[in-house]
């Protein structure tokens, strides 16, 4: 049994604190599960520990979902903390590359179609 005062770790009571109670970012950009987070620099003396480690982690891009996994917290208070740091100008968020758009069938037919023809 837990003594009062302790939080096991995914706590609402934890989670509240962490996000400072809050349920929303303040920044208006869309962050989905595949949006890349980048580090701007390394961690700031006396920032958040989330925040801190979320820095740390985001040397590389890494995206929301597995900052999620890797802090073993919910997506929903990652993103609190990551409109934060976007706020802050502590990272940068990007959306993961778009798949190439491919030509239109007809127009590779038709590409083909005239190569065969040569």
């Amino acid at each position: 049994m837990s003594k009062p005062g302790d939080w096991e770790e995914g706590s609402p009571e934890r989670l509240y604190v962490i996000t400072g109670g809050r349920s929303g970012s303040q920044v208006p950009a869309t962050l989905d599960l595949v949006t890349l987070i980048v580090a701007k620099s390394g961690p700031r003396h006396g920032m958040q520990p989330e925040h801190a480690a979320i820095i740390r982690l985001c040397q590389a891009p890494l995206s929301v979902a597995e900052i999620s996994a890797y802090l073993k917290l919910p997506v929903s208070v990652v993103t609190v903390l990551l409109g934060d740091l976007l706020l802050d100008e502590q990272v940068i968020a990007r959306a993961p590359v778009q798949p190439a758009l491919l030509p239109d069938r007809a127009l590779i037919e038709a590409v083909i179609d005239g190569l065969q023809k040569l």
